[in-house]
């Protein structure tokens, strides 16, 4: 009998849905984000309310079982937002759990460990391109802003990069996909969350940029269209290190 346990997409939530598949001995449970839409075939449902103790308690357990590395996969694999990424992560806990006294990760014959794989390295690679093709904004208030629409959820994973790269400035990342940024403030990192009608254009918002900045962004293009040596000219690599839905985000393509 599937038992289909919803919860409310954060990690603890996450947790806290596999420590209640132990408590309620839950023989086939399903964990799956609310909001998603409901298999056509499922016996139970069960609401998980995020509870911090619980999940602190799978996360102390699965950092001795799965070590560091196991967790980054599952908080990876997680940022995939695929729709039944929990499936194999939760068969990966369940696996590490019956055998405590082996390093499962190291199995590569098994699939859901092979899954968890793949989605880290998805994600890792949307993490590094996003830290390389981000492009700031010096706006009116001294803030600096970018959009962003990664694939994958890969805010939570690159704001400590940004952080660590400008602690002297105040800056704002915003994914457009998500409809929500992270808001450095010189002291701590701040979630925001804004909705719009429609994407940003090229024109629209000009107002809220310094005055400096548009001089800056046509230098910043000029640049680089002159030190471009056309004879050299490569675009089929070029679009293999820099793919093209990288490029409105990035001034220097901007022309």
């Amino acid at each position: 009998m599937v038992t289909l346990l919803t919860y409310d997409h954060s990690l603890d939530g996450f947790f806290t849905a596999v420590f209640e598949v132990y408590e309620y001995k839950i023989v086939e449970p399903e964990i799956r984000k609310e909001g998603l839409p409901l298999p056509g075939f499922f016996y139970g449902l069960h609401r998980v309310i995020t509870n911090s103790n619980k999940a602190d308690r799978v996360y102390q357990k699965l950092k001795i079982l799965l070590k560091e590395k196991g967790i980054r996969q599952i908080i990876y694999s997680l940022l995939t937002e695929e729709e039944h990424c929990e499936r194999p992560i939760l068969e990966v806990i369940k696996y590490a759990i019956a055998n405590p006294n082996r390093y499962v990760l190291s199995n590569m014959t098994n699939q859901a460990v092979l899954k968890l794989e793949r989605y880290t390295k998805q994600v890792s690679r949307e993490k590094h391109r996003m830290e390389a093709f981000v492009r700031f904004k010096l706006t009116a208030d001294n803030i600096y802003f970018a959009e962003i629409e990664p694939d994958f959820n890969v805010m939570p994973v690159i704001a400590k990069h940004f952080r660590d790269r400008y602690q002297d400035q105040k800056w704002l990342i915003f994914d457009q996909k998500r409809h929500y940024g992270m808001y450095y403030n010189l002291i701590s990192i701040e979630t925001v969350e804004m909705k719009f009608n429609h994407q940003t254009k090229k024109n629209e918002g000009i107002e809220m940029l310094a005055s400096e900045e548009d001089l800056y962004q046509s230098l910043w293009r000029t640049y680089f269209d002159r030190t471009n040596i056309k004879a050299r000219k490569n675009t089929r690599l070029h679009v293999q290190h820099v793919p093209k839905r990288y490029w409105k985000y990035l001034t220097e393509k901007q022309f």
